[in-house]
């Protein structure tokens, strides 16, 4: 029996994406945005966030920016108390900004990779979680959360990128600790784990897009990078009533990579 879903799934709820200025982040954004939802997209710089307010107004749907930097618990309780201000709750939210710094192998990584790593990729989800959790199980509803953490961590490792692997691992951690704590209260909370996906990334030092396609298809074993719809589709099934029993999960998207 095939059944047509209607793109209206969020219809009237409210949504928060951070790190929404490019990438996963903005597709993610979109996508809420095409299925009916009030969206706010946050992060540190104004230019690409008004870029995606645009981009999802031009297709019909209803959205919003507030520069924050996740780092800094100020600004997160703030970019919260605002979505709550502009939309009378807080239904989703979408904890993805993250940063990449310090390859090389671990003897070498400097140390202020290794803080900016854990300040934004760690303690910026804890700020984003504490936040959004303080109003979430505070409505009527409660509310739905999905981190995204990565397949490099928790799920698969290579050379090079001990800090970024570690912060996404703790992600994925903390993902599981923070749902345990609050399905109670009416929060239930997820992780999406992207492998490599239509992002720059992706893309290795010097190499053009037609050059990732030569190596996914040798070393992937879907044979390509998934595509920013394909992780935003992930995200939105966590969100959804459609995942209304998964709790403290943390779903790969990868292509078989960490399989």
């Amino acid at each position: 029996m095939t059944t047509t879903r209607t793109r209206t799934r969020f219809a009237g709820q409210s949504v928060l994406v951070t790190g929404a200025g490019s990438g996963i982040g903005r597709a993610v954004a979109l996508a809420f945005a095409a299925e009916g939802a009030d969206v706010v997209v946050a992060g540190r710089t104004a230019g690409p966030l008004d870029e995606t307010v645009t981009l999802i107004e031009a297709a019909g749907g209803a959205a919003s920016a507030v520069a924050a930097d996740v780092s800094k618990a100020s600004d997160v309780r703030e970019l919260v108390a605002e979505t709550v201000r502009r939309h009378g709750r807080l239904d989703v939210a979408v904890n993805n900004a993250g940063v990449f710094r310090g390859g090389g192998p671990l003897a070498d990584l400097a140390v202020d990779d290794w803080q900016t790593l854990l300040d934004i990729n760690v303690t910026g989800v804890l700020h984003a979680l504490q936040a959004e959790i303080g109003v979430m199980r505070g409505q009527d509803g409660g509310g739905t959360i999905v981190n995204i953490a990565s397949n490099l961590g928790a799920h698969t490792r290579i050379p090079g990128v001990a800090g970024y692997l570690t912060s996404k691992a703790a992600v994925s951690a903390l993902t599981r600790a923070a749902a345990l704590d609050h399905i109670g209260d009416g929060v239930r909370i997820n992780a999406v784990s992207p492998g490599a996906s239509d992002t720059t990334m992706s893309l290795l030092p010097g190499e053009r897009e037609a050059e990732r396609a030569v190596r996914m298809k040798a070393s992937n074993p879907l044979g390509r990078v998934s595509s920013l719809d394909e992780v935003a589709a992930a995200v939105l099934y966590l969100a959804s009533e459609d995942a209304a029993s998964v709790v403290g999960t943390d779903l790969v998207i990868d292509g078989g990579s960490a399989a």
